[in-house]
């Protein structure tokens, strides 16, 4: 089949994108101890997944250098910060803003490369991120303070990944070492709770247990597919295809979970909105811009 990776890519985003219904369903179920769920059951699956594939040999190497392991260690705090603020808002019912987070991702992750890494920004990008910056300060006139879900979801997955620039793992390597090194405080929070008598898994309905065995799944299968997809397909085309899972959460947020969104909300995401259609048409005037020179020169061969 041609075009698996698209096809991979467009599974994965699609995935994440509709996740808030998943999250939503456990709405009765404290932010907190579904964390602790996901920790759990993903690290369960990933070894049961690598165990399968015999592929554990990474392992050694990545005990034997503590740098790597403490930029683990970092990226795992990271990656379960912004988990917690998703999981929260999303149950809590601030899907759409959510949304937001991921649409400015892109924009915070480049403005991060500049600050952190020393990248020098080019005029469209500079504009981009600039308008980006009205639509939230538009935001935040709006609702008399910052639209603070959506910049700490940027923000804490911009740096997670910076620190997974760092780590030359696969994503279900990578993964499977941080939620290693969230399990030892996760199954101390799950024992407090089942000696206390608060614990979800044995006091929910059997739904809402087989939901929270099943988010183990649900965090591991669009990593994998996502993985699959960046073997095959350019980042330009990645690139792309991750407004899928934002623009999902942000019609599932309305439409399904209805939200309010009031008109004069709408137009502080239309500039986010035309900062993110500027930042990804200026990436692309600036990738045939550059093969244009290779082409000239094959066809005078």
């Amino acid at each position: 089949m041609q075009n698996k990776g698209l096809l991979y890519g467009i599974l994965a985003y699609t995935m994440w994108g509709v996740l808030p219904i998943y999250w939503h369903l456990l709405n009765s179920v404290q932010a907190s101890q579904i964390l602790v769920a996901r920790i759990i059951w993903s690290l369960t699956f990933l070894v049961i997944l690598l165990s399968l594939r015999r592929g554990w040999g990474w392992v050694k190497p990545l005990l034997l250098q503590r740098q790597t392991l403490l930029i683990v260690g970092i990226a795992a705090i990271l990656l379960s910060v912004n988990w917690f603020i998703y999981i929260w808002a999303v149950t809590a019912g601030f899907v759409v803003e959510t949304s937001l987070g991921y649409f400015i991702n892109p924009l915070v992750n480049v403005l991060l490369g500049t600050i952190l890494l020393k990248e020098r920004l080019r005029r469209g990008q500079w504009a981009a991120i600039g308008m980006a910056a009205i639509g939230v300060l538009y935001l935040t006139v709006h609702y008399r303070t910052l639209p603070w879900i959506a910049l700490s979801l940027a923000l804490t997955f911009g740096f997670y990944g910076l620190m997974k620039k760092k780590v030359h793992l696969g994503s279900a390597e990578s993964l499977t070492g941080e939620m290693a090194v969230l399990f030892l405080p996760a199954l101390v929070f799950s024992i407090y709770l089942l000696i206390t008598g608060q614990a979800a898994i044995v006091n929910s309905s059997a739904t809402i247990q087989l939901l929270l065995v099943g988010s183990g799944i649900v965090t591991a299968i669009p990593l994998i597919l996502f993985a699959a997809a960046a073997r095959r397909e350019p980042l330009s085309t990645l690139g792309l295809l991750q407004y899928i899972a934002p623009t999902l959460q942000f019609l599932i947020g309305i439409f399904i979970l209805k939200e309010p969104f009031s008109g004069s909300t709408l137009i502080g995401y239309v500039i986010i909105w035309f900062a993110l259609i500027l930042y990804s048409l200026e990436g692309i005037w600036q990738r045939r811009s550059q093969l244009a020179p290779a082409s000239t020169e094959i066809s005078i061969e």
